[in-house]
């Protein structure tokens, strides 16, 4: 029976409008087909609608093609029309998720990144826009290709050109992520917290230089802490405040908070930095669950040393795992951001581990990697656009706080 059908390609294009789709629509009702794909976009006011139709031979098609071509000549549109074979089996579409952000994106960067996807015998089913502001994120529907071979491909091409890549299985498992884990120093928050404490004990540029280094993975973390903690003796315990009243937020991060706050995402925070900051932190934003080091404090003033163990790289990790368990979320449906060495374990165990603006050592076994400063950009990766996040502010606004 599937071998006597055959196929019609509509596609439509021409200035947008109300009743285009129910014209068309109308007119195909007249004959015996039926639908089998459909596809349509806006693009700056210009509709390009696409309808794929198989038909019998019991089907008159010149009068088909005949009463579609009037469609479009009354609405002033350009029509192309196609026929074909029966389509068979349908190729599956959205099994992988490429996302590409840009803060210019340009020709040649989709070019290659298209290029990579074709050298890889696989095919882009389908390309929509995130977002235009403030970045350029368009993300490709792709099927037919190995996720963990196309991912080394384009974050090759991503790196020539200037652009984040990311590359995701599609499906309700990108969807079903419920848990955010962020690292808190140079993620969550701008700068480092032990060396804003540092420069108000006169040692700003000695701890500067040991965090670099224990960022990039070159020496011991606990033990890089412990050295610079020391640094802090007989600091007095004023001075937490002040450092917290001058902390900045990375732009983005009450965005992209308040916009996975509405889908029910949980929220974690993971720090090698300490309690008597991040708590603040994390209550100022909502978050679910915190854990970082806490700074020992005796007669008013730091110690130099630490109490309770210390949340090291291993330790990120243990957290991630347990914030899961808490919150009821396997890890497979977690995503967990960082910038540093320490973040490395975190981001292997996660479903999705983000290297946010990292030290190369990161990037190169993250999942993905971002280096852009807009930490709200981490929702385009789960398929939320700009659009639906504005859309949603804007909502909120009319409606005003609660009460």
């Amino acid at each position: 029976m599937n071998a006597k059908k055959r196929t019609l390609l509509i596609t439509l294009t021409g200035r947008d409008r109300p009743g285009v789709t129910s014209r068309l629509f109308g007119t195909l009702a007249r004959f015996p087909v039926t639908v089998s794909d459909v596809e349509q976009v806006v693009i700056r006011g210009r509709l390009v609608l696409g309808v794929l139709v198989s038909y019998g031979s019991d089907t008159d098609v010149g009068k088909v093609l005949a009463a579609t071509e009037k469609v479009a000549a009354d609405l002033g549109m350009e029509i192309e029309l196609a026929t074909g074979p029966g389509s068979g089996s349908r190729q599956p579409h959205g099994r992988l998720h490429v996302t590409i952000l840009g803060s210019a994106l340009r020709p040649a960067a989709i070019a290659g990144i298209a290029g990579r996807v074709a050298a890889h015998g696989a095919n882009i089913d389908r390309i929509e826009r995130l977002a235009d502001n403030p970045v350029t994120c368009i993300e490709m529907h792709v099927s037919g290709a190995d996720p963990d071979g196309l991912r080394v491909a384009l974050a090759a091409e991503a790196a020539e050109q200037h652009v984040d890549v990311a590359v995701q299985r599609g499906g309700l498992s990108r969807r079903a992520k419920r848990l955010i884990v962020m690292d808190v120093d140079s993620t969550l928050i701008q700068g480092e917290v032990i060396e804003l404490l540092a420069a108000h004990a006169g040692r700003a540029e000695q701890v500067a230089a040991i965090t670099e280094a224990a960022m990039r993975g070159e020496l011991d973390f606990e033990a890089a802490l412990r050295e610079r903690v020391a640094m802090l003796e007989g600091l007095d315990e004023s001075v937490l405040a002040d450092v917290r009243d001058s902390i900045e937020f990375s732009p983005g991060v009450r965005t992209l908070v308040r916009t996975l706050k509405r889908l029910d995402f949980k929220f974690a925070i993971v720090s090698g930095g300490f309690t008597q900051i991040t708590d603040a932190l994390a209550a100022d934003l909502g978050i679910d669950y915190s854990a970082a080091n806490v700074l020992e404090i005796e007669n008013g003033k730091l110690t130099g040393r630490l109490v309770g163990p210390v949340v090291d790289r291993p330790g990120k990790a243990a957290a991630l795992e347990r914030f899961a368990a808490e919150a009821g979320v396997p890890l497979g449906q977690t995503v967990a951001i960082g910038d540093g060495a320490n973040d490395l374990d975190m981001l292997a165990a996660a479903g999705l581990g983000i290297a946010y603006n990292a030290k190369p050592v990161v990037r190169q076994a993250a999942d993905t990697a971002l280096n852009v400063p807009y930490m709200d950009t981490i929702a385009f990766l789960l398929g939320i656009s700009r659009e639906e996040i504005d859309a949603a502010d804007a909502e909120d606004a009319e409606l005003g706080p609660p009460g």
